[in-house]
Formats: structure tokens, sequence, C-alpha cells
């Protein structure tokens, strides 16, 4: 018997600000990439620290989201599913690259002037405006956000 798992979790912060591109369909799609620090004894008992970057993407609803709540230096925690993407470069290289598709956040620091974490997961109702404004009101411990979300590919 064969069991595949592709299910990945990190927390991290953001290296940049999202970058947000709306599809023709009517969707839309954010990239980012986490910094995600490893500190650790070294043999001499010395104190380091290694830094990983990984490039992440979000559709829909979570990718609207993400790109309304983080920014550069936000601290999240994304579970997906890594993906590889091959293309053929200008000169005729071979190129590839492991990213992981976010399949839901929470968002565990600051956010865009807000200092209480806002949790986006995966749900089948969609979230509305009432329920956002009432999420992030002033003085208030914002309730987990719901994202309706499709549990395929993107479509292309």
């Amino acid at each position: 018997m064969s069991i595949n798992l592709n299910h990945v979790m990190l927390a991290g912060h953001l290296t940049r600000d999202p970058q947000i591109k709306a599809l023709a369909n009517g969707s839309c799609v954010a990239a980012f990439s986490l910094a995600i620090n490893r500190r650790f004894k070294g043999p001499e008992g010395d104190q380091k620290e290694e830094v990983t970057f990984v490039d992440c993407e979000a559709w829909r609803r979570t990718a609207e989201l993400i790109g309304q709540y983080l920014v550069k230096g936000s601290a999240c925690l994304v579970e997906g599913r890594l993906k590889l993407d091959s293309w053929q470069d200008k000169e005729g290289q071979q190129r590839s690259r492991l990213k992981v598709v976010v399949e839901s956040v929470q968002f565990i620091g600051k956010t865009k002037g807000k200092d209480d974490p806002v949790e986006i997961s995966e749900s089948q109702e969609p979230v509305t405006a009432a329920a956002t404004a009432a999420a992030t009101a002033p003085g208030k411990r914002p309730a987990p956000v719901a994202v309706a979300q499709a549990k395929n590919d993107p479509p292309f």
C-alpha cells in the first residue's frame, strides 16, 4: 500500500508586501515570501541563526484577505501543499521552483495597523463585509474569519 501526503505548515514573517494580481475570470492570486528563522547552538556553544526563504501563493478570497491585512514583516502561519513549477527560460535552460500553495492562513502578529490576530481558514461560507468589520472593530478581539475556497487547483 502506498501512502502519499503533501501537507506543509510554516510560521514566519513576510519578506515583502504581497503581490496581488486579478485574473480575467474575476479571481485573484497573492504571491509572497516567508522568512523562517532557526536558532541553534553551534559546535562551540555559540548561538547561530539560519534563515530559510519560502515562496508562497494563495488564491481567491484567501489572496484578497492576505492583500488586505498583511504587509512586509507581518507574522503568519500558513498551511498548504508543496508544488513544483517548471519552465524554460529565455536561454532555453530548464528551470524549476518549489513553492507552497496556501490553503489556510492565520495572522499571528500585527496586521496593517491592527494589533489583534486574525485567522483565515477554509469554510463553505464566504466572508461578508459586516463579518469582516465586526471582526476587526477597534478594541475587540476578532473572531476567526472564514473563507470560501475551492478544493481544486487554480483555473489554469
